[in-house]
């Protein structure tokens, strides 16, 4: 069957935003701070790049695991399962949910999407108290909702991610929507190659490697926010750090945007390929 008026609004939606992503162009300054990053990091011997990517991309798949076994996951997962019955009530895998209309899995995954992006305000504001620990858990905080939140989109719109194929894209999303604009035209370009050229969607058989080099400077935005929160946490306003926490909030908020802003655009786009290939 053709794409539906509806479908045909969102498909324009996301090439429009496409061409923006692809048409980005970096300021100087983006440019001599990624460079300077990037250069900065190359100049360590290249066992311990080798080892640090490594030990990165072994926690990111055990992160993944660990969040996909959850009991909390599962709960949510029958809950993206319910709230598809209501429009289909024989709706019984997530597999199944790609029968929906794109308006009814919108409205699914735009909740999901709304509540992670709470939860990582609400983190970031707790964050920007300044105690130590609050700190130090921040980073591994903020990459269990973002990544949690990827995996929820994805099922949303009918892809399970415990197969070893969609593991592999939900942590190549989550790695390339945390890249600086500039780097994710590549990135967004090597999903889709892999999607025209992929036919098999259970084994995966490209490189298993998530992060490199331009994944540096995420861990240095990191580290720039706790120093700015550390600066900040002793100006009170009646006794409550504001500040401080207003930076930590805005901070994550804006990073959970950016990541359910590029996968929802994602699985959006394979569900509207897939029914336009059942077309063929």
């Amino acid at each position: 069957m053709p794409l539906t008026d509806r479908e045909k609004i969102t498909l324009k939606g996301i090439r429009d935003w496409e061409k923006k992503l692809l048409a980005y162009e970096p300021n100087d300054f983006q440019l001599l701070y990624e460079k300077y990053v990037e250069r900065s990091f190359s100049l360590l011997p290249d066992s311990i790049q080798k080892q640090f990517f490594s030990v990165v991309d072994g926690w990111l798949f055990h992160l993944h695991a660990m969040i996909q076994g959850s009991q909390l996951q599962m709960e949510v997962k029958e809950r993206i399962l319910s709230a598809g019955r209501i429009f289909a009530n024989d709706i019984e895998s997530i597999e199944e949910l790609k029968n929906l209309k794109i308006e009814q899995l919108q409205y699914i995954a735009e909740q999901q999407i709304a509540r992670h992006r709470f939860y990582s305000f609400a983190q970031g504001g707790l964050t920007g108290t300044g105690g130590a620990l609050l700190i130090g858990m921040d980073l591994p905080a903020i990459a269990i909702i973002n990544l949690r939140v990827v995996q929820l989109i994805a099922m949303t719109y009918g892809f399970e991610v415990n197969t070893p194929y969609e593991m592999m894209t939900s942590l190549k999303i989550f790695h390339i929507a945390l890249l600086p604009t500039r780097v994710q035209k590549a990135g967004w370009q090597t999903l889709m190659n892999e999607l025209n050229v992929t036919h098999n969607h259970y084994f995966y058989e490209g490189s298993e490697q998530v992060t490199d080099i331009t994944w540096t400077r995420q861990p240095l935005q990191q580290i720039f926010k706790a120093m700015m929160i550390i600066f900040f946490r002793k100006k009170l306003i009646q006794g409550i750090p504001l500040v401080s926490m207003a930076i930590g909030a805005a901070a994550n908020y804006q990073l959970t945007r950016k990541v359910t802003e590029f996968a929802h655009n994602f699985y959006q786009l394979r569900y509207l390929r897939e029914k336009e290939e059942k077309m063929d």
